[in-house]
């Protein structure tokens, strides 16, 4: 088995799952991006890192995108490079998303608003989408709203469902000082895991935030990229549904993490085939 498909494997990842819907080799690139988006995202979360060592593998995959191809690029970095060259993806993405993840060294940065974490979400997760899209073989010039729009709904389901880890992981803090301020509801209460009214209903407006996201990344899907687009179909599904079932659980992010049984991920896995 490749390092990829290990990686993938080892995941269990929700995004990993819907790769199912791809033929042979977008399937095998996609598994290959999958690694490499775990691979940098590890280097920006694991505790068992040094930061040393993680500040120093964020930037040979920098250097990965920056400079020309070198014999002591590792068998990721050589397939990640083979995609890029091979779907011709602007390599700004690449370096975007490299950036995302560099951000996470700091653990007490904090996002004063929405449109600071946008940025973020942007680049963590709406140039995965972007990167994706290519991959899957999209056409229409409407499918990169669509790959935004659901990179955004993605990553605000992630932070609302990881509250309660991220706040383990030394103390990240992913949402928005402003929407704390409108519910009363202080960085103090957060750390202490107060789940209250104000908790719930800070909660459920930053869902509001995510249904927006998932709602305009609807109306950007085209029919002319449907087939391409049934792997992301999948995703959507599972995450949105993830969300749904968050909302009506008043967000019990402290003491448990959300998911949805296999059974319920086939399903929708099977509906996004068949294009329902």
């Amino acid at each position: 088995m490749s390092e990829a498909k290990l990686i993938t494997k080892n995941a269990k990842s929700n995004l990993a799952f819907a790769f199912a819907c791809l033929p042979k080799q977008r399937r095998n690139d996609m598994i290959s991006l999958y690694a490499f988006c775990r691979i940098v995202d590890d280097l920006a979360d694991s505790p068992d890192i040094p930061i040393d060592e993680k500040t120093e593998g964020l930037q040979s995959w920098k250097e990965c995108f920056s400079q020309p191809p070198h014999s002591s690029l590792t068998k990721p970095q050589q397939d990640i490079l083979e995609i890029r060259d091979r779907y011709q993806i602007d390599n700004q993405l690449f370096l975007d998303l490299i950036a995302g993840c560099h951000s996470d060294l700091q653990p007490s940065r904090r996002f004063a608003e929405w449109q600071d974490l946008k940025k973020y979400t942007y680049q963590v997760a709406s140039c995965v989408g972007l990167i994706s899209i290519n991959i899957f073989g999209c056409q229409h010039p409407d499918s990169v709203k669509y790959a935004v729009n659901l990179g955004h709904a993605l990553q605000l389901t992630n932070i609302l469902r990881d509250v309660g880890e991220d706040l383990s992981d030394n103390l990240r803090i992913y949402i928005p000082e402003n929407d704390m301020i409108r519910f009363q509801y202080s960085e103090r209460d957060l750390v202490g895991r107060v789940h209250d009214g104000r908790f719930i209903a800070m909660m459920q407006y930053i869902s509001e935030r995510a249904e927006h996201y998932y709602l305009e990344a609807e109306k950007s899907f085209h029919q002319q990229d449907a087939k391409a687009l049934r792997s992301s179909e999948a995703m959507r599904k599972i995450y949105h549904g993830i969300l749904k079932k968050m909302q009506a659980n008043n967000f019990q992010v402290f003491h448990q993490r959300y998911t949805l049984s296999k059974p319920k991920k086939v399903w929708l896995l099977l509906t996004s085939l068949a294009g329902l």
